[in-house]
């Protein structure tokens, strides 16, 4: 694996370095009263970056109409399957980034990062699953505790990889559309809480399903502005979903994001139904997207898998 960064700018290596220098900063944070034994002996393996980044071709384009800015997109590969708990120990560090971005300004560049151990990866590796395939062959060491190598890929046959998508887009996209009907339903009720967590689900379930399609992997997390960020990557026509250009367009889609806790659990917590309405009609226009894309997928794997028949 690579571990030269040489390719980006020089602001952007200094910032990867203070990223960095923030997750061993959270990460001990985290355990610095660890009484466990396992936890004394918690431990992170590498940090990879991967994305944009790692392969070139990022977008950094914060002051033009669209705004558009791409995302640090890292792996953190932890000893121990316990610490890879994103709630239990990665909150602090995901709010640390953010403040870093948004208040302090020592960030320019948005963060996203995953956690996983060095067998979920070699296990998906060995599994043919895209995204650590694309990790293992365009991923960049930014710190590596050895010089372990990941796992060689063992790439999924045409007919097993049509198999696979095809069941996560069976058993995602109508999961999906059955809690869009239920949002619908309870926002018709005027019941604007329930139906902006709905909507959330709905929105969450697309993006499980398409990443899981094409890449045969999604993060395990809820938060909707990662996984956009994630899917946005795959196809182009997702990225005109969600309106950026103007404050309160970013500013429906961040309420939306929020309803996965806020909604339940915050009696400060509100949205109109006039707000529900323009995000239904946008999570509606995602289905259709998300559909279209993971259909054109399906039919792509169809014909290798005809093209290359398994042999008996």
């Amino acid at each position: 694996m690579r571990t030269d960064v040489d390719h980006l700018p020089a602001q952007k290596q200094r910032e990867l370095e203070r990223v960095v220098a923030i997750i061993f900063d959270e990460f001990g944070d985290a355990l610095v009263l660890a009484s466990n034994g396992w936890k004394k002996k918690a431990r992170i393996l590498k940090v990879i970056l991967y994305g944009s980044y790692a392969r070139g071709g990022w977008i950094d384009e914060p002051h033009t109409a669209k705004g558009y800015r791409s995302d640090f997109d890292l792996l953190i590969i932890v000893n121990d399957k316990r610490v890879a708990d994103r709630v239990a120990y990665w909150l602090k560090l995901e709010e640390r980034l953010d403040r870093e971005l948004s208040i302090t300004g020592a960030l320019r560049t948005p963060v996203n990062f995953i956690v996983h151990t060095l067998q979920e990866v070699n296990d998906g590796l060995a599994h043919g699953r895209y995204f650590f395939m694309d990790i293992a062959r365009d991923g960049i060491a930014l710190y590596q505790c050895d010089d372990t190598e990941l796992h060689t890929p063992k790439p999924k046959t045409p007919t097993q990889a049509l198999a696979m998508a095809q069941e996560y887009f069976e058993e995602w996209f109508p999961a999906a559309m059955r809690k869009f009907k239920l949002a619908q339903d309870a926002v018709d009720q005027e019941f604007n809480k329930e139906g902006a967590f709905l909507m959330h689900q709905t929105c969450e379930s697309l993006y499980h399903c398409i990443l899981l399609v094409c890449t045969f992997y999604t993060p395990h997390v809820h938060n909707l502005g990662f996984l956009r960020t994630q899917a946005e990557r795959i196809d182009a026509r997702l990225t005109y979903v969600w309106p950026r250009e103007t404050k309160r367009d970013r500013a429906r889609f961040e309420k939306l994001k929020d309803a996965y806790v806020k909604a339940r659990y915050s009696k400060h917590y509100r949205i109109t139904k006039e707000e529900l309405e323009w995000l239904g009609a946008q999570v509606e226009e995602l289905g259709r997207v998300v559909h279209e894309v993971c259909s054109e997928r399906i039919e792509k794997l169809k014909a290798e898998a005809l093209a290359r028949p398994d042999k008996a």
